[in-house]
């Protein structure tokens, strides 16, 4: 014979939640009808009205988009603002891709009304930024980050004279260093066919015109008492360190992930040793991808590892020769523990 365990009772709380019932059925659960069309709610089995003024927060599902053919677009409002741009971009656009003749006619006579020259020039720069970050394969983030650089220079009416692309290559290469994806002054100029000299100049003038513009903002708002966001404030970027590149160079030569983490500590040990010290970034990491390559029995060439990094096999071998004398000091026994690495495969030369 089984003995059933009754559940202790839980002790009695006072029911705190506000119900809308009907004071005339008291229905429990109350039987609510929510009508929209006239901002009602009414009971379903005597029709008392309970409540009036009703917001409606479904959507309309209406949409005005001219390619909507096909596609569910339920958008009860336009595009958002674009903050790159200027103005309160309300207007509507005439669009002359339907074909027609009259079509293309309204669109241009509506352009000759709205000509802002100043939105033209930039939506002309943004989609050359928005070009060159999509052939270098940046993330988006970048590109918006340029373009926001640019847009700070451009309302400042700053670099006069100065060539367009000349900025647009600056302003990309901050932007790469700030969003922590750096690229070198010879991949920069590889993309935009900018002298490295040039964006040199370029990305000094803008670290000084960006920091400049931050204090001056910083301290208006300290002046007129506004709280001060740190973030908000322009923080100067940093040369570029061989442990940031060996990341993207290991994947492109297709290293495993193990390799590359060896690869990013013996590029940051290397630094600290001062195994390479004053030597390029570019050599300094092509040096490390040799000889972790070798240590973690994947081997690459000086000549592949060349035609990723950008530097010469001469060059990867002479540094490497270095990190080769200083090999006791630089490479860690946990790498190589458990036969996952080995010392003895590396090259003299």
């Amino acid at each position: 014979m089984t003995s059933i365990m009754s559940r202790p009772d839980k002790p009695w709380q006072q029911n705190l939640n506000v119900i809308l019932i009907c004071k005339d059925c008291k229905e429990t659960p109350p039987n609510l009808v929510e009508e929209f069309s006239s901002g009602d709610i009414v009971c379903g089995s005597c029709g008392l009205v309970l409540s009036d003024r009703l917001v409606d927060t479904r959507s309309e599902w209406r949409t005005f988009s001219n390619d909507d053919q096909g596609s569910d677009d339920p958008s009860r409002v336009g595009d958002s603002a674009n903050p790159l741009l200027n103005g309160a971009q309300l207007q509507t656009k005439i669009s002359g891709d339907s074909g027609s003749g009259r079509s293309r006619e309204l669109s241009r006579a509506q352009n000759k009304v709205l000509n802002d020259k100043a939105t033209k020039g930039l939506l002309a720069a943004y989609k050359e930024i928005g070009a060159y970050c999509d052939a270098f394969g940046i993330p988006k983030n970048v590109s918006d980050t340029a373009k926001h650089l640019y847009k700070l220079v451009d309302d400042a009416r700053a670099f006069k004279g100065k060539p367009q692309d000349a900025i647009q290559a600056g302003c990309i290469f901050i932007a790469c260093r700030q969003c922590g994806v750096p690229r070198t002054f010879r991949e920069v100029f590889a993309l935009t066919k900018v002298p490295k000299k040039e964006v040199g100049n370029i990305f000094k003038k803008l670290e000084k015109f960006f920091g400049a513009q931050s204090r001056e903002k910083m301290a208006q708002a300290a002046q007129n008492g506004a709280i001060v966001n740190p973030s908000d404030s322009y923080t100067a970027t940093t040369s570029t360190r061989a442990q940031q590149l060996c990341i993207r160079y290991c994947s492109h030569l297709g290293l495993s992930a193990a390799c590359t983490r060896v690869c990013q500590d013996l590029a940051e040990k290397m630094s600290i040793v001062g195994a390479l010290a004053g030597r390029s970034p570019l050599s300094a990491a092509a040096a490390c991808i040799y000889m972790s390559s070798y240590l973690m029995k994947q081997p690459k060439t000086a000549k592949e590892i060349s035609s990723v990094a950008g530097v010469s096999d001469g060059t990867i071998r002479t540094a490497y020769k270095f990190l080769y004398a200083e090999r006791e000091k630089l490479i860690n026994p946990e790498w190589i523990k458990d036969g996952k690495g080995d010392m003895q495969l590396l090259p003299p030369s």
